[in-house]
């Protein structure tokens, strides 16, 4: 046997088909063949060979096209920076389940292809960013600049936060440039022909003459419904008529504002005092006058610099022997109010000033001269010339403020061991909630049910809303964490019930499928009237004679312009929708408005608008808008022309 099986591998197709066999190997070693290979991305673009674009895609022609994959991971970090933009953006009304809908997380994998296109598209045409064009856009980066310059320091603090090196921010930044720059040259070479800015100018300030005549709403129809239209608009419609998702909660809620608290006692009172007495009382005031050298808060190095020189000139004259500072103020200060009055800001109390100048007013006795010192405003030069002493509070006066203020403290440190308690307790068992309230003390109350938009009560909460149909609550039965409805307001919730939305029958929903026949009756009944008056001016009988058959009088509009919402915007834009009529023609047509009623119109005349009438201004601005939208198309349009050069594969599964 072993004989035979010898002579049948040493001939020359044995030796053919081994070397066909050992190609694969050469390509891709013996380990592909022993383990198994594990896909991770959820999409991934390929592209053939600039030199070959219709190269096919079977091995091995395969191995030479150009790949980009998308890694979960990367997917979910953009996932992840769309969910806070949307958040910060949205603040209370931010919704995590309306956001991680299969379409919205499609969209943003869609956004990451696009850009995985731009790459692959920019380098297979040959697009480079210099050095230099990389160094300076890092240098132009407002986090990095400090007073409108590039500062070195914040840049390496703003690496480092983000555990990136300078070589790392730098291939990002270039990767960043290289994406834009197709896109970018598109939009920004867009342009418009003065053929096309003249033929849009026409059409902007074109007027129409225009008859027209509104056709009242129709009659509610109040006709029998049979239960066979009633099955048939059901089944048509069946996706309107569904019950929304209800849940019902069971809550305990903790107010600081309604905690009782015992009163604190003399003692706790006297010690209360003692600590804060000096606080207790008027903090004086100060008779100041003041000359101000103005220099804005963002003004640059020199202008600070020249203002600070000339504030300590100004200083040092107000301090020298015999000195007039209300002279001084007049001739130099800056404060046009205070100027005429020798710098003079009258009696000065603590908390009206900035702190700074309140500091330093506060810490001279009468008749110092102090400064300069830096405000907002600029440099003061301050003089104080009279003191009013600050007044001392007894125990006795001071008792209902030290009372309240100790309530209050009281009240809030309850607030805050109650609450950590409750949630001690309640991670004890996270299921249940009754226990945890029992052994705290507090009441559980029930509400519900109610859909995603709430109801009244806590209900009407955003915050309450998105923990009562968060998926911890409504799957795994959790109750929530503490949900603040104001400050030192808080609820923790348990969902008791949840009701998926669902269908409901012909029978639960016959009313409102009754009432919306009925309602598209009477709307058919209504264009109804208006297409067969519109079939009376299309043979040729004018508007006046169509409408007097009704017991209507027609409004003439001539040369009525775009802008005119004549009796409504839906009319207007109807009046300029038809063609222009033919000579000694009309072009009739009608229009539904939202209460029903239809205008019937006829046009008469088009007047077209004159382009030399627009103003240079006029045209730069509309040129300008239409030069960006152009060019947003274009990029679009290279995208989706580079998209379709490429394939594309997206694993669903995986999002």
């Amino acid at each position: 046997m072993l004989q035979k099986l010898r002579e049948k591998t040493s001939g020359w197709i044995a030796s053919v088909i081994l070397g066909l066999l050992t190609i694969p190997f050469a390509f891709f070693g013996v380990e592909s063949y022993m383990q198994q290979s594990s896909e991770n991305w959820v999409a991934k673009i390929e592209a053939p060979p600039t030199w070959w674009a219709g190269a096919p895609s079977f091995w091995p022609v395969s191995t030479m096209w150009q790949r980009e994959e998308i890694t979960p991971n990367e997917f979910r970090q953009a996932f992840e920076n769309a969910r806070q933009a949307q958040r910060q953006q949205l603040g209370e009304n931010y919704d995590p389940r309306a956001f991680e809908t299969p379409e919205n997380k499609r969209a943003i994998l869609e956004q990451l292809i696009d850009q995985r296109v731009l790459k692959m598209a920019a380098s297979r045409a040959g697009v480079t960013v210099s050095d230099a064009e990389v160094k300076r856009t890092i240098l132009e980066f407002p986090a990095f600049q400090v007073d409108g310059k590039f500062n070195a320091d914040r840049y390496q603090l703003a690496l480092s936060s983000q555990q990136l090196t300078p070589r790392g921010f730098e291939n990002e930044i270039r990767e960043s440039l290289q994406v834009e720059l197709l896109p970018r040259g598109l939009n920004d070479s867009a342009f418009v022909t003065k053929a096309e800015m003249d033929r849009l100018l026409k059409l902007l300030a074109e007027e129409r003459s225009v008859s027209f005549v509104v056709l009242p709403p129709q009659a509610a129809d109040t006709g029998p419904v049979t239960g066979k239209e009633i099955d048939a608009y059901w089944k048509a419609h069946r996706n309107e008529f569904r019950a929304p998702e209800q849940v019902t909660i069971e809550y305990v809620e903790v107010n600081a504002a309604t905690l009782a608290v015992p009163a604190a006692d003399e003692a706790t009172l006297r010690q209360r005092f003692e600590k804060e007495k000096g606080t207790l009382g008027g903090s004086g005031e100060r008779l100041v006058s003041h000359i101000l050298v103005a220099v804005p808060k963002d003004a640059d190095a020199a202008a600070q610099k020249a203002a600070e020189a000339k504030a300590n000139k100004l200083a040092t004259e107000a301090k020298a022997a015999g000195a007039d500072f209300a002279a001084l103020a007049a001739a130099n200060s800056d404060d046009a109010v205070s100027k005429a009055n020798g710098g003079d800001l009258g009696w000065v109390g603590k908390g009206v000033m900035e702190k700074p100048f309140e500091d330093a007013v506060f810490a001279m006795k009468a008749g110092d001269i102090s400064g300069p010192v830096r405000t907002d405003f600029g440099w003061h030069v301050l003089q104080v010339r009279e003191v009013k002493g600050a007044t001392q509070q007894t125990f006795e006066e001071a008792h209902a403020q030290l009372a309240q203020e100790q309530a209050e403290a009281d009240r809030e440190r309850a607030f805050n061991d109650l609450t950590s308690k409750l949630v001690d307790l309640v991670n004890k068992n996270p299921t249940a909630l009754a226990p945890a309230a029992g052994e705290a003390k507090l009441a559980v109350n029930t509400l519900g049910p109610f859909g995603r938009d709430g109801a009244a009560g806590i209900a009407a909460n955003k915050a309450v809303q998105r923990a009562a149909f968060s998926d911890s609550a409504i799957q795994d039965g959790l109750v929530s964490d503490l949900v603040e409805l104001a400050p030192d307001h808080v609820v923790m919730l348990r969902v008791t019930n949840h009701v998926p939305a669902r269908e409901l029958t012909p029978a639960q929903v016959r009313d409102r499928i009754v009432a919306s026949i009925r309602a598209e009756r009477t709307r058919k009944a209504g264009e109804a009237a208006a297409e067969a008056m519109l079939a009376k001016l299309k043979a040729g009988t004018p508007l006046a004679a169509a409408a007097a058959e009704k017991g209507l009088v027609p409004v003439d509009m001539p040369n009525a312009s775009r802008g005119a919402p004549l009796p409504d915007r839906k009319a207007t834009q109807a009046y300029f929708g038809v063609p222009a009529p033919a000579a000694g023609k009309v072009s009739p047509g009608f229009v539904a408005l939202d209460d029903g009623s239809h205008v019937v119109f006829a046009v008469s005349k088009v007047v077209e608008g004159d382009p030399s009438k627009a103003t240079a201004d006029e045209r730069m601005v509309l040129q300008r808008q239409l030069a960006q939208s152009g060019g947003a198309d274009d990029a679009k349009a290279f995208i989706a022309t580079m998209r379709k050069s490429m394939d594309v594969k997206v694993a669903e599964e995986r999002l």
